[in-house]
């Protein structure tokens, strides 16, 4: 295991009524001026934003709405939500929603308290912010773990780039199961698959030895494997939601990345492939893990067989430990499958009119994944996802 520094700031709030019973004293600790962002008006139509709102003006908030927060949340939108946060003197962002709305709050809490392009001020300078407007997180839509960490995913459509930037941890989050029920039920599939994903990006880094956060994450995994498999079952099963939920922050709150280089390569072909094509993450995560493994697993036959035996309980008896590797690829892609989630990228409507070849070459290259890929060979592996 790699040396490390452990810190964790996000006090959560789990469980059926949290916002009810927590909200209240959290706010307290600051000012009148919230802001209360969400997305596309799904909150309201379910009641979930009225409850919310109701709990700031119970406790003498004054609240600023800002919605329309896109599901690929664009650099623009953070720009404005952070000139509407200066001119209200906001003094606490809560992000009501998913981790699209979660996202841009981070960057729009920075960006409010910085005098220069933050996209600049990061990617031209090297630098991160330091000052931040307090913000709080009431999640809706689960599978990013976004609450759990000061990351964010924006598009900048201008320069065709959907990328990293770094913003505000939030003060404490709010994980209600019951909020989550009414989520359309192929993002409650692509969501947990997200958190499988990020979970797999996360153990096939390195070290790839045997260590503690690998062990937990083999846990992890399997919890959500079981769980997506209950909620397929019974979509109105809230233990097994509440587990999802709860694997969701487990993937992003740190733990499973102590001691580790992350891999994260597949994210950062999915966030180009969205930069290009608007698609929805997860289900673009699903088309491209198997190809990309199917790939890659000869760098590290050992470690995917690990993950075949550990994770989708393959008996490595018979086998040789390529042979255990690739069932677990293939055990992989048969539950996208069972999932109902895309295989193709045809089957999410993108097709051989997508700029492939600039989507490959605009991608990171990551460090922690067990082959340093080329460009090229991004291009072929999105090619086999058509």
């Amino acid at each position: 295991m790699n040396a490390f520094t452990y810190f964790y700031p996000v006090t959560t709030y789990f469980g059926e009524g949290a916002a009810r019973k927590h909200l209240p004293d959290e706010l307290g600790k600051y000012g009148r001026n919230v802001m209360l962002a969400y997305g596309g008006g799904s909150v309201k139509r379910v009641g979930i934003f009225e409850e919310i709102k109701g709990i700031l003006e119970e406790a003498g908030k004054a609240v600023t709405e800002f919605g329309g927060i896109m599901p690929n949340p664009t650099y623009a939108k953070v720009q404005e939500g952070a000139a509407l946060a200066r001119e209200k003197n906001i003094d606490l962002i809560i992000a009501l929603g998913g981790g699209s709305v979660i996202d841009a709050c981070k960057i729009i809490s920075a960006q409010a308290l910085l005098d220069e392009d933050i996209w600049d001020f990061e990617y031209a300078k090297g630098l991160r912010p330091v000052k931040f407007i307090p913000m709080g997180a009431v999640v809706t839509a689960f599978g990013t773990g976004a609450e759990q960490n000061n990351g964010a995913v924006i598009t900048h459509e201008d320069q065709k780039l959907k990328s990293a930037l770094w913003g505000a941890y939030h003060s404490f989050a709010v994980l209600d199961p019951g909020y989550t029920m009414t989520m359309p039920f192929g993002q409650v599939m692509s969501g947990a698959f997200d958190s499988l994903s990020h979970c797999m990006e996360t153990y096939l880094g390195t070290p790839r030895q045997d260590n503690l956060s690998d062990e937990i994450n083999e846990a992890v995994m399997r919890n959500i494997i079981k769980n997506i498999r209950r909620t397929l079952a019974d979509p109105q099963d809230r233990s097994a939601r509440s587990e999802l939920i709860w694997a969701a922050a487990m993937a992003e709150n740190g733990i499973l990345k102590i001691g580790k280089v992350t891999d994260f390569q597949c994210h950062m072909i999915e966030h180009q492939l969205g930069a290009y094509t608007d698609c929805n993450h997860g289900r673009g995560l699903a088309v491209l893990h198997p190809v990309l493994y199917r790939h890659i697993y000869k760098e590290d036959t050992a470690r995917f067989a690990r993950m075949a035996e550990a994770v989708w309980g393959i008996s490595p008896r018979g086998r040789t430990e390529d042979e255990l590797a690739l069932a677990g690829i293939e055990a992989l892609s048969d539950f996208i499958k069972e999932a109902g989630l895309p295989v193709t990228l045809g089957e999410m409507g993108i097709g051989t009119d997508t700029d492939l070849r600039a989507v490959a070459e605009s991608t990171v290259i990551t460090k922690g994944c067990c082959k340093k890929l080329t460009a090229e060979e991004i291009f072929e592996i999105l090619q086999e996802c058509l």
